[in-house]
């Protein structure tokens, strides 16, 4: 099956959804449908040019998402890569996408001058981790929220 990882359109509404839907469940988080319509606006506009999204598709079906955003850094010059949300289904986990999909964001930013890329994951979610574990640096910083 020929993987290809692509910018997300207007025509991934409904699949893009789905993926991001099994994506929050996975957190135990549900958001109202206004969060939905508005974040995925704002994926396609290009008046959030910050905000991104890829797909990764298996023969032309969508089984994978990953949302970047750029911001400022007050350590650095240029600006850093935020991963935000990271997805595959389950049926296609195990066969390169979720490194496909970060590689991806990796070549986006060098691309965009923003050679710095992070995220953070739950603890407990071992399965990813050991995909991060090799293609990134754990870092030793705890996240405090408001």
């Amino acid at each position: 099956m020929p993987l290809t990882i692509r910018p997300l359109t207007e025509a991934d509404a409904a699949d893009w959804r789905r993926l991001w839907q099994a994506y929050l469940e996975f957190y135990e988080t549900t958001l109202p449908d206004e969060i939905y319509q508005t974040t995925f606006q704002r994926l396609l506009s290009s008046d959030h040019p910050n905000q991104n999204a890829l797909v990764a598709t298996l023969d032309g079906t969508p089984v994978g998402l990953v949302h970047y955003i750029y911001h400022p850094h007050n350590w650095k010059v240029e600006d850093v890569c935020y991963l935000q949300d990271l997805y595959a289904d389950p049926d296609v986990r195990g066969t390169g996408i979720g490194r496909a999909l970060i590689e991806a964001v990796y070549a986006a930013a060098d691309q965009h001058g923003t050679p710095a890329v992070y995220w953070m994951t739950q603890e407990f979610n071992t399965t990813a981790r050991k995909l991060y574990d090799r293609i990134a640096t754990l870092t030793p910083f705890i996240k405090y929220s408001r």
